[in-house]
């Protein structure tokens, strides 16, 4: 980044939070709207009921301006407005949203974010460990003329597993099988984001701010940087620790025919009890290298 754009982005309030790429692929300040993130959604032909049942009810994203019982409206870190991940109340249930996008050049990018994840609060109590984890993934295939295997890089911080405060990040190797759709041999599936096969990353230990009570939101700073060339994660930050990517993994699948240049962004959280589950991202932005 030169001199002039580092001056342009201290000046703006808005992207001096961030220390972008010297390419902003996308900024999204949700105090604007949704800005494309939406449901992820199982494949399915025919018939709704041919998705993975895994898939069939994921909550999808919604807006929030965070009211709570005893505090009344707090808004996001920055505004009125934040993205809103929600489960159901059931043990394992998911809440993501997605982004589709597609890439222009193979180069590193890098996802900024700031966040902040709760159990709904519905008893008088800390319930530190209600929230099974949360997480960021990326879904990246190659282009029409390149079309290399399409691989998943997911990161996952998994705060707390049946009541125990964890506290560690993970990334996953592999995925689930795949499962024929229909009848017509063009559509298949897979759930990757299945409770089996993360691994946690070397030296990933983190307790990320939570507060005294579960009404109290404290926002935290998260970037994750990828090399789309290498295929691999160059590392990641959360607050003030930083982590390379020695000991990271990414999923590696074959390519399919209709997602060339491929470059969908994902959030997800995980109830670990019979209790909704919050994960709300104020703003967030994916920015790139000059190529």
């Amino acid at each position: 980044m030169n001199d002039l754009q580092r001056s342009l982005l201290r000046a703006d309030p808005r992207l001096s939070r961030f220390e972008p790429l010297p390419r902003i692929l996308y900024y999204d300040d949700f105090d604007d709207g949704l800005h494309g993130w939406t449901q992820l959604i199982g494949n399915y032909e025919h018939t709704l009921d041919s998705v993975l049942p895994d898939y069939a009810d994921i909550r999808p994203p919604q807006l929030s301006n965070l009211s709570m019982w005893d505090t009344g409206t707090a808004g996001s870190a920055m505004g009125t407005y934040a993205l809103k991940l929600a489960t159901r109340p059931r043990a394992g249930s998911i809440g993501l949203g997605i982004k589709r996008q597609t890439y222009r050049r193979l180069s590193n990018i890098q996802l900024e974010c700031y966040f902040c994840f709760k159990p709904e609060a519905s008893e008088l109590r800390l319930s530190a460990t209600d929230v099974r984890a949360f997480g960021v993934l990326f879904d990246i295939q190659g282009g029409y003329h390149d079309p290399r295997a399409r691989w998943m890089p997911h990161l996952r911080y998994l705060n707390a597993l049946d009541g125990r405060r964890v506290g560690q990040w993970q990334t996953k190797p592999e995925t689930r099988a795949f499962h024929t759709i229909g009848d017509s041999g063009e559509t298949v599936s897979h759930f990757h984001l299945g409770a089996e096969g993360w691994v946690d990353v070397p030296g990933g230990r983190q307790i990320v701010c939570y507060n005294e009570i579960a009404t109290k939101m404290n926002w935290s700073y998260l970037r994750v940087s990828l090399d789309l060339a290498a295929r691999r994660f160059t590392g990641f930050q959360c607050d003030e620790q930083i982590f390379g990517p020695e000991g990271t993994h990414v999923i590696s699948i074959d390519p399919m025919t209709n997602l060339f240049n491929m470059l969908n962004v994902a959030f997800w959280v995980e109830t670990g009890t019979d209790k909704r589950a919050f994960l709300y991202v104020d703003s967030c932005l994916l920015s790139a290298e000059e190529v």
